[in-house]
């Protein structure tokens, strides 16, 4: 009879096999010192990133605060812009006014 060819060649290849593998895995453990000393790299990883996007965080938010102040400051001065335009094109008006209505007086004065 070919080995592993009744129930009972089975599973005992099968038990083989799961033991082996334990032992495997018992190897692959790490040993307290190690595993210690690796969460301790990572613990200073993720602080040192955490430190990182906290600065992030902040430039970004100054940077939206300088930009928000720069843009209130362009509006201002276009609205001052605006403003300056309407009163000389008002002064504009007037001073035009001013010249007819001097124009059509001289005229009145000469006839007299």
């Amino acid at each position: 009879m070919i080995p592993g060819q009744n129930f009972n060649d089975r599973l005992k290849e099968q038990k083989e096999a799961k033991l082996a593998m334990l032992k495997r895995a018992k190897e692959k453990q790490l040993d307290p010192a190690e595993k210690a000393r690796i969460m301790e790299e990572r613990a200073k990883r993720n602080a040192a990133r955490e430190a990182r996007d906290a600065e992030r965080r902040e430039e970004r938010k100054r940077k939206e605060a300088e930009e928000a102040a720069a843009k209130a400051e362009e509006e201002r001065k276009k609205l001052l812009a605006i403003e300056a335009q309407k009163k000389a094109q008002e002064e504009l008006v007037r001073a035009q006014k001013a010249r007819r209505d001097a124009k059509y007086a001289a005229r009145k004065n000469k006839r007299r």
